[in-house]
């Protein structure tokens, strides 16, 4: 029995392996449209503790990458301040704040290819956490590929094909990822836009899929769902879509309504 304990409490310990996720929009603007693939790509590293994105509100361009990662449900923080730099101290201050909260977050994905971001860098691998940096093609710096190694330095637009081998050497990655089917998928979608709606909140996707994430802790985003057919779903929109197809819910204008037969219920 005691050894039966030491390795129970040794495998909780291997599976306590969590990664954030800090991106600054503006240096990191071609991650429009590879949302879903950064999550993928995170979550074969372990589970998401937090995922944030930074952005001036007061660009056009930076608040629709925004309301697409939004719908994901990435946490967007606006920083409109126009000052040099002021989202990259909100970034740094976030991520050390979340590092130290979290003992377990042993890995960071950092969206950026700013020199200015070397010296939370530094503090995070002396603190012992793996640093991957993901920069856009033409604006990353030398010194920081340097500083993470050749390994953990990406482009931006790599990120598909990063998945896309990452499926084909880990297949099966029951281990860091939890997974629960699409009938209770679908069952805790309903209960989360029934809370929504009691709140009176919006039903809109990035709260929704908070939601279910609280109600249940196997439920860690749309790549977790799994369905009859063992395939897995693109985006969170696209579970959406064949919740919609079956009857489940009804969607309008990227707000999530019960049938007319749960709404009795």
């Amino acid at each position: 029995m005691p050894h039966s304990d030491q390795s129970s409490k040794k495998q909780t310990s291997q599976q306590k392996n969590y990664v954030g996720i800090f991106a600054d929009i503006q240096n990191v603007s071609l991650i429009k449209g590879k949302g879903h693939f950064l999550l993928e790509f995170a979550q074969s590293k372990g589970r998401i503790d937090c995922k944030n994105v930074y952005y001036n509100s007061h660009y056009i361009n930076q608040v629709c990458t925004k309301n697409e990662l939004e719908i994901l449900g990435i946490k967007c923080v606006d920083v409109p301040d126009h000052s040099n730099n002021s989202a990259d101290y909100r970034l740094m201050a976030d991520c050390v704040k979340a590092v130290a909260f979290n003992p377990s977050l042993t890995t960071i994905i950092l969206l950026s290819g700013d020199w200015d971001y070397a010296g939370l860098i530094c503090i995070l691998k002396s603190l012992g956490k793996k640093v991957k940096i993901f920069a856009q093609r033409g604006s990353e710096s030398p010194k920081l590929i340097k500083l993470v190694g050749n390994d953990n330095f990406h482009f931006v637009d790599e990120l598909p094909q990063l998945v896309a081998n990452t499926n084909k050497t880990q297949p099966q990655n029951t281990d860091i990822v939890s997974q629960i089917n699409y009938k209770e998928a679908i069952e805790y979608l309903i209960e989360a836009i029934k809370i929504a709606s009691m709140q009176g909140k919006p039903t809109v996707f990035g709260r929704i899929d908070r939601l279910m994430r609280q109600r249940c802790a196997n439920y860690q985003g749309y790549l977790s769902i799994c369905t009859d057919d063992g395939k897995k779903f693109k985006s969170f929109s696209q579970f959406i879509d064949v919740a919609v197809k079956d009857g489940k819910v009804q969607k309008q204008n990227q707000k999530l309504f019960l049938t007319d037969l749960d709404t009795a219920a």
